[in-house]
């Protein structure tokens, strides 16, 4: 393995740099288990598991007949986790995710009690297909599920199962029938990846593999404990300060209110940028792919590998630029040109760099 310039394998133990290499063999051995079943989409498979690691939800748009549906079920299965698909509609309500508590009688004593009953919330990896076909008040029931890991009923509290994460989808061009997710709920997703059109060469082969009557097997490679291990491991990844104000002033360059460090190019761009989740996640993202590669540090190459799916749904548009043809992504690149990596003003006070060291 590497050693860092700043040499921050000296911050871990043997085991945990023993982990750093099995997580990188997994990660490899999950790439090849849905390859068995899906062609091509390395990149989506990578951020997904990245989420995973951070403890972080994903918003997956594309559409229809690209296997998401499959690719989620097939992760689950390479990761022995239970999975559990919400298909949204209109009619759906909030105590059809979550569930309900229902009387229940005491055949012996005649007495009668609430029990509940769980929803297909209750699992690690929970699918909502099609949520933006939900009304506001049903989309809503995941907001607790999401951020707190817990489901409230009535005055009682229902812990989620660990790992908990949450894959949604939304096709982005019928809008008919549909409910924009608000920008609250929105912000609570990590990731938003967008599922691209397989290539020549991947479609043959999908097309080839899918018509035949060959199944494959998947083998599973991480235990919902292996996986809780990866999370606690990738917290424990030290990011260097230059990394994080990096990672900052992408964050704040986004906010047209901001007095300082914003290009002038914002403001005619963006109408709202991003909050502090943003920095958050491209942290915890940074951390988790450097995991992946066994890697005991994160470096400003990982937040801008991962800086599209933190920010594209979380810095909206002006008019202008939308007329324009300019999309958040096209916004997300001019920022990564640019900011650069240092600055003359990356300074972090003593106390700070201190436990930095001792991270």
């Amino acid at each position: 393995m590497s050693i860092s310039p700043n040499n921050t394998e000296e911050n871990f133990s043997e085991d945990e740099l023993e982990a750093l290499e099995n997580c990188k063999s997994a990660t490899a051995g999950i790439r090849t288990e849905l390859a068995k079943v899906i062609i091509g989409q390395r990149e989506v498979i990578d951020q997904l598991l990245i989420a995973i690691f951070s403890r972080g939800h994903c918003l997956l748009e594309g559409v229809p007949g690209l296997a998401k549906t499959l690719m989620v079920s097939t992760l689950a299965k390479s990761l022995r986790l239970d999975f559990s698909r919400i298909q949204f509609t209109p009619d759906l309500m909030p105590s059809d995710i979550t569930g309900t508590e229902v009387i229940q009688e005491d055949k012996l004593t005649g007495t009668r009690e609430f029990k509940f009953l769980n929803g297909p919330i209750f699992a690690n990896i929970v699918l909502a297909d099609e949520i933006n076909r939900t009304p506001p008040k049903t989309q809503a029931a995941l907001l607790e599920s999401m951020q707190e890991r817990q489901v409230t009923i009535g005055k009682n509290r229902h812990e989620l199962p660990a790992p908990f994460f949450v894959l949604a989808t939304q096709n982005p061009i019928e809008q008919e029938g549909t409910y924009t997710l608000p920008e609250a709920q929105q912000d609570r997703f990590m990731f938003k990846v967008f599922v691209d059109y397989p290539d020549y060469a991947e479609e043959y082969k999908v097309a080839a593999s899918t018509t035949s009557a060959d199944v494959a097997d998947v083998s599973d490679i991480l235990s919902g404990e292996d996986i809780s291990k990866i999370q606690n491991l990738v917290r424990r990844v030290p990011v260097p300060p230059h990394v994080i104000h990096y990672a900052l002033r992408i964050v704040r360059a986004t906010r047209v209110a901001e007095e300082e460090g914003v290009p002038e190019f914002i403001p005619d761009l963006l109408s709202w940028g991003a909050g502090p989740r943003a920095v958050q996640f491209l942290l915890l993202g940074a951390k988790a792919k450097a995991v992946m590669e066994g890697r005991s540090y994160a470096t400003a190459e990982d937040i801008r590998a991962i800086a599209h799916p933190v920010l594209r749904h979380r810095i909206i548009t002006t008019f202008k630029a939308e007329s324009d043809g300019i999309t958040s992504d096209v916004v997300v690149n001019k920022l990564l040109d640019e900011i650069a990596e240092r600055h003359d003003d990356d300074k972090i006070a003593p106390a700070l760099a201190g436990a930095f060291n001792a991270a």
